[in-house]
């Protein structure tokens, strides 16, 4: 019977994501914004058609994990050493002026001194997702303006990966320090452990074996799980041992290959995870923190883009690739929502807390990606001359 129950789960997740995507499709929208509507329409908190959120929540995470994996698999080491000493500064200034803005608008609002924290701290990042989708990967990842989102974007999500690790450690809250420090110790040594097998175990069995394209998925997927699960075992989190996973296999030349056929098992479990979102989104919350969401939001979306331009500016050939840049940064993340529920879990913030982090970045989701669609080159440009794929 469980079984029956979730598959009619996924009958009503997946058919009403179709019908949603295509409206999103439509309207020129993220497609992943259809998943969460649909979470929140067919959630506990709307229809209640699908009540099992936890457990769809536990498949989704699979999801986060492939993604960070395909992340990593993009961070070839000598093109991150070139990104890090090319916009390091760029990403550390603006990250700690995001975070400035999401903790005083949380203070402004009453919340706790440790909530405005983790608020300041989750108005850090863009959209990893919204980024790369609406960047048309044969026009602009080869020009400056793709290089520079796509650059600023990997070293967000290297300082996102930081934050997982002091959320993980704060979850034995009495013993911090230890706790911190194991996780900072186990990380390099889990590092140079991959690195070891990728170059004496995985290349060997990838050179030989190339021919047989299973073969190949199946290493790469045992892999990502593999180093997830050892990852999760010595105190960081499967996240993090997934995104090694993929930077220790990003040098090999065949790792843009694995990247392009683990894309839609990422896709597959990433329509479970914003659904899950979705679902949990408390919506007897919304009449406590819309003004909350909706100040922070549109704080962000002003300030965001004119940060980004005046902090890249130098790096730029023209003051309208600089704009075009910031604008496409100029949303919140997945990886907000992320630290917000694992900081909720945690015990560190309220779900009012929660709720007001998820609800800003869907917010910055809608009305960044229309003023993108509306006024650059994107796949789903509203005018013909600005579509591009």
């Amino acid at each position: 019977m469980e079984t029956q129950s979730v598959i009619f789960s996924f009958f009503l997740i997946f058919t009403g994501a179709t019908v949603l995507a295509t409206m999103a499709l439509y309207t020129r929208q993220p497609i992943l914004l259809a998943y969460i509507a649909l979470g929140a329409l067919l959630g506990p908190f709307g229809v209640a058609w699908v009540n099992d959120t936890q457990l769809l929540a536990d498949v989704s995470h699979t999801g986060i994990i492939f993604l960070l994996f395909l992340i990593g698999l993009d961070m070839q080491p000598s093109y991150l050493l070139h990104m890090l000493r090319k916009g390091s500064l760029v990403a550390a200034v603006s990250s700690i002026l995001f975070a400035v803005l999401g903790f005083c608008v949380a203070q402004a609002f009453g919340y706790s001194f440790v909530e405005a924290l983790v608020i300041g701290a989750t108005s850090m990042f863009s959209s990893t997702i919204i980024g790369i989708k609406l960047l048309p990967t044969t026009v602009l990842h080869h020009k400056q303006t793709g290089e520079l989102v796509v650059g600023l974007l990997l070293l967000q999500d290297l300082i996102a990966i930081t934050l997982l690790i002091v959320l993980n450690a704060l979850s034995n809250i009495t013993n911090v320090p230890i706790e911190l420090g194991v996780s900072l110790l186990a990380l390099p040594l889990l590092m140079l452990l991959a690195f070891g097998l990728v170059k004496y175990l995985l290349l060997p069995l990838i050179r030989r074996y190339d021919k047989f394209h299973e073969y190949i998925f199946l290493l790469a997927v045992g892999w990502c799980l593999g180093m997830a699960e050892l990852g999760s075992f010595i105190g960081l989190s499967a996240e993090i041992g997934a995104f090694i996973a993929g930077i220790t296999l990003a040098s090999s030349p065949i790792s843009q290959y694995i990247a392009i056929h683990l894309k839609p098992i990422r896709d597959f479990f990433l329509v479970l995870f914003f659904f899950s979102i979705g679902a949990q989104l408390n919506l007897n919350l919304l009449g406590e923190i819309w003004l909350d969401s909706l100040v922070l939001a549109i704080l962000m979306l002003l300030l965001k883009p004119a940060i980004f331009k005046f902090l890249i500016q130098p790096l730029c050939r023209s003051h309208s690739t600089a704009w075009e840049v910031g604008l496409r940064l100029g949303q919140s993340s997945e990886f907000s929502i992320l630290i917000g529920t694992l900081a909720l879990a945690n015990l560190l913030i309220s779900e009012t807390a929660a709720m007001m982090i998820q609800a800003t970045a869907i917010l910055t989701f809608i009305i960044s990606s229309y003023i993108v669609v509306w006024n650059f080159t994107s796949p789903i440009a509203i005018q013909d001359h600005l579509r591009r794929d």
